[in-house]
Order: C-alpha cells, then structure tokens, then sequence
C-alpha cells in the first residue's frame, strides 16, 4: 500500500483529513492540530484502496512526551475491510502513560510540527497479529457498541459456519418434498470451538468477518 490518501480521520466539527505521510513500508502518520478540544476521533478507509488479503490498519496514537522523546504510542484498535471505519475516545490518554512502548513511527521527519497538536499512526500489518492486541484502557467509543459488534460478529460467525453444513431430506409427512436441516452436532461443534478460540484469546473475534 503505497498511496498515502487511503486513509482518513475525522474531528467532529472539522473538515476530514486524509493527509496521511508514509513514515515506512507498512506505517502512514497523520497530525492532528488543537488536540485538547477532541475527545473522539474516526479513523476510517476513504475506498480509494482496500487492504491485501488477510492484512488490516492498527491504530494508534500520541501526545508530544519530551521526557520519553515522543516514542510512547497508545495502540487504539483496528480498520479492515469488513470494519472500514471506527471510533475511539482519546481524551482521557492525554494524562496517561502509554499502554505499551513501541518502536512504530520514529523516524525523525515525523516530530511533531505544531504546538498541542497529536499524531495518529497506522501501521499495515496481518489480523492474525492484530487480533492479539489490547486497545487502551478507555479507548472505546462506549461498551454498548462494543457489545453490539460482538454479537453481531458471532451470530454472522455461526451462521456461516452452519451454512456450510446444511443438508437436505424428505420431509417425514410428505416424502415427496424436501426440507434444509442443520445437524445437531454442527451446532456444538461450533460452540465448542468458538468457546476455545474465546478462551484462548478474548479479542478473536475482532477480526472475524
């Protein structure tokens, strides 16, 4: 991905931005002005590329920190093709220390150029591996939202994966005619394995189409 307006980020009550600079092979930064007045912030694809296969944008974000020489970057979640756009609440990590320290965005020519301004990064990378991170405390639009897209996602999950095992037989009242049933043990193997990947990492489902 080498085009820099694939991605966009919007302020409510200010234009969209999508003056993304290329900062590596896989990582985009954006600079955002007048950061105290923002609390939420939407990062989202703008169509003019999705990403390759099996690769979606993480999303993060950072306040100026000469202490730390400016390396401290909030991880804030996720975009992909099936979640072209999301939201995410950054008001409350201006006072607070960076969930994890990452080596993502330091080139040089991207210090911050304005005063109280922030920096959003993306870096390309395979959902595998985003899946097994943490988004920072607090970051997410509201739990409800979050509750709603997990559930979602499940449901979609399951059916699909029930899908694929429908079969069809005579209906016993009428033999002659055919009805789609889904076999009982679809059902629990679903649930079993669905409740293992949930196990074995919490956010799985993040990514799931």
């Amino acid at each position: 991905m080498s085009q820099t307006n694939i991605f966009g980020v919007i302020v409510a009550g200010r234009l969209i931005q999508t003056d993304f600079i290329q900062a590596g092979e896989t990582e985009f930064v954006i600079e955002i002005s007048n950061a105290d007045t923002i609390n939420h912030v939407v990062v989202f694809l703008t169509g003019v590329q999705p990403f390759p296969d099996h690769l979606g944008g993480s999303v993060y974000i950072r306040w100026p920190n000469p202490a730390t020489q400016s390396s401290d970057w909030h991880y804030l979640g996720f975009i992909s093709n099936t979640k072209p756009s999301a939201i995410f609440r950054i008001a409350q990590l201006s006072k607070a220390n960076a969930a994890q320290q990452n080596t993502l965005f330091t080139n040089s020519a991207f210090n911050f150029t304005t005063a109280g301004s922030i920096q959003m990064g993306i870096q390309v990378e395979p959902l595998a591996a985003i899946e097994q991170k943490i988004p920072a405390e607090g970051t997410a639009a509201s739990q409800q939202s979050q509750f709603h897209e997990f559930a979602e996602k499940m449901v979609r999950n399951f059916v699909n994966f029930a899908q694929s095992f429908v079969v069809t037989v005579p209906r016993p009242e009428n033999p002659s005619t055919s009805a789609e049933v889904i076999p009982v043990n679809v059902i629990e193997n679903w649930y079993n394995n669905f409740n293992r990947r949930l196990r074995e990492n919490p956010n799985f489902w993040k990514v799931l189409g």
